[in-house]
């Protein structure tokens, strides 16, 4: 029986990572890696250690009483870690912060290994982990630590989970302090990071994918997009991109290897500037296809600055068209990322 990975995600935005040898429950996994999750009986009698499992398949036994976890929690995704026994990888919501269960974030270091310019609007940063390849769910971010600035800047992973070279796409700010210090930065520069961190991933997926980016928000969809192609997934995905200038318009070849890697992946480009010659112009909700609301019956990924995210959350407010789900991250400049 193999091993599995499972994710478990605080109230806080830390995700921790526990590894379930074959059999084991999660609870014991948690203990085993000084992680305390809630619990008093662990028997299945109290409810305490009741979580929500968010994707995964997993067995509960039979071992637990109503009163710990009714039919219809069951039904609805909850589980009792003192009983659940993992059959795959699972992502598992905690409710309680990280500090209560006696942990917290991780750190690691990495080097970088490549500092690429886009124009004047964004950065490239490709970084080597020192060690073990980092977990992370794809969508989350980390706080890269500034060298010798004493401070630290979020930024969402743009590549896959599971590999020791990491990528991320950093929006530059004349004057920022992460922008300055990338003016200078060289390959064997040392940085400190930490993480995982976030709410904004990818969840099981079950039925079509609707992703709309903003500028330096299509950093997560790159992860999720490989993530999803590696699956060989068969939902339909369609993303809309959308920048202010033509300049912003960034990891388009990207975007387009993706179209060719899956079969059901479509995309558009939107730029806002009136006195642009590209061919959508405007808003990104003045270019949401009215399929790919498909009536609902689909999940909404949304990451962009604020101004644009709660300009979408409006859109589909006003609408009428209430997803099944609705997944956002908001970034400002020197601030930090806002999921829910």
């Amino acid at each position: 029986m193999p091993s599995y990975n499972v994710a478990l995600n605080f109230e806080d935005g830390v995700t921790r990572f526990v590894v379930c040898k074959p059999g084991e429950k999660v609870l014991d996994a948690a203990f085993r890696a000084k992680i305390n999750l809630p619990m008093d009986c662990s028997d299945g009698v109290c409810g305490t250690c009741k979580c929500r499992a968010e994707s995964g398949s997993y067995d509960l036994g039979d071992d637990y009483i109503e009163d710990a976890l009714s039919d219809d929690e069951k039904d609805s995704g909850l589980v009792l870690t003192c009983q659940m026994v993992p059959e795959s990888d699972c992502v598992i919501a905690v409710p309680a912060s990280s500090t209560v269960c006696k942990t917290g974030k991780s750190t690691f270091a990495a080097t970088v290994t490549k500092v690429e310019p886009h124009n004047d609007a964004a950065v490239v940063l490709e970084l080597e982990v020192d060690g073990a390849a980092p977990a992370f769910l794809p969508g989350q971010y980390v706080n890269i630590d500034v060298p010798g600035s004493g401070r630290h800047r979020s930024y969402s992973f743009s590549s896959p989970p599971g590999e020791s070279r990491i990528s991320f796409l950093i929006k530059k700010i004349p004057g920022g302090v992460m922008t300055t210090w990338l003016e200078s930065a060289q390959p064997g520069n040392m940085v400190e990071l930490t993480g995982p961190l976030g709410s904004f991933y990818l969840r099981a997926v079950e039925r079509p994918l609707l992703f709309i980016a903003g500028g330096t928000g299509l950093a997560p969809f790159l992860s999720m997009l490989e993530v999803l192609a590696r699956a060989n997934s068969q939902q339909h995905v369609h993303l809309i991109y959308g920048v202010t200038r033509d300049l912003d318009l960034v990891h388009v070849d990207a975007i387009e290897m993706y179209r060719k890697k899956l079969s059901n992946f479509s995309y558009d480009t939107v730029v806002a500037d009136a006195d642009s010659a590209h061919p959508r112009k405007g808003w990104v909700t003045q270019h949401v296809p009215a399929g790919a609301l498909n009536d609902g019956d689909v999940d909404v990924y949304l990451c962009g600055p604020p101004p644009m995210v709660d300009a979408v959350r409006k859109y589909f407010d006003d609408s009428g068209v209430k997803p099944r789900s609705f997944h956002y991250e908001k970034f400002a400049p020197n601030a930090e990322l806002e999921t829910a």
